[in-house]
């Protein structure tokens, strides 16, 4: 199976709608059940000692599970968020920081999402999360 919907057609869509400054991270990767993010991060995402902030991570993890779903749904823009469960595992200390979406289980009304989220090149995720999306129904 194929994603619906590609990594550059994903990026093209953030940059229309919320305008390229305004696009913190890249969408790398986008295969059937799968979405990977990418962060540059700057000053305003890190925590005193230079540690990625929780809610710069949860920022990732969510949007990246927002394109997990798409890589089966195609552009949705309404799929929403209905459950996030993070936690926080170990320092996240780094200047690249990766959101790995996958998919658990995806059925008419929900989805159901694994994140990792690690410094790049890093052997263990700082955060892991479960994320479940409504998916809007088609009337």
């Amino acid at each position: 199976m194929t994603s619906k919907l590609s990594a550059e057609a994903a990026n093209t869509y953030l940059d229309e709608t919320f305008g390229r400054d305004r696009n913190r991270y890249v969408i790398t990767l986008m295969q059937a059940d799968r979405a990977v993010i990418t962060l540059e991060a700057g000053e305003q995402h890190l925590r005193p000692g230079g540690y990625i902030s929780g809610p710069t991570q949860m920022s990732m993890v969510d949007s990246a599970a927002y394109f997990a779903v798409m890589t089966r749904t195609g552009l949705m823009p309404m799929a929403v968020t209905s459950n996030l469960s993070i936690n926080f595992l170990r320092p996240c200390i780094g200047e690249v920081v990766v959101a790995d979406a996958k998919m658990i289980k995806i059925g008419k009304a929900l989805a159901v999402i694994e994140v990792d989220v690690r410094i790049k090149g890093a052997d263990k995720p700082s955060s892991h999360a479960v994320v479940t999306y409504a998916i809007p129904r088609e009337d």
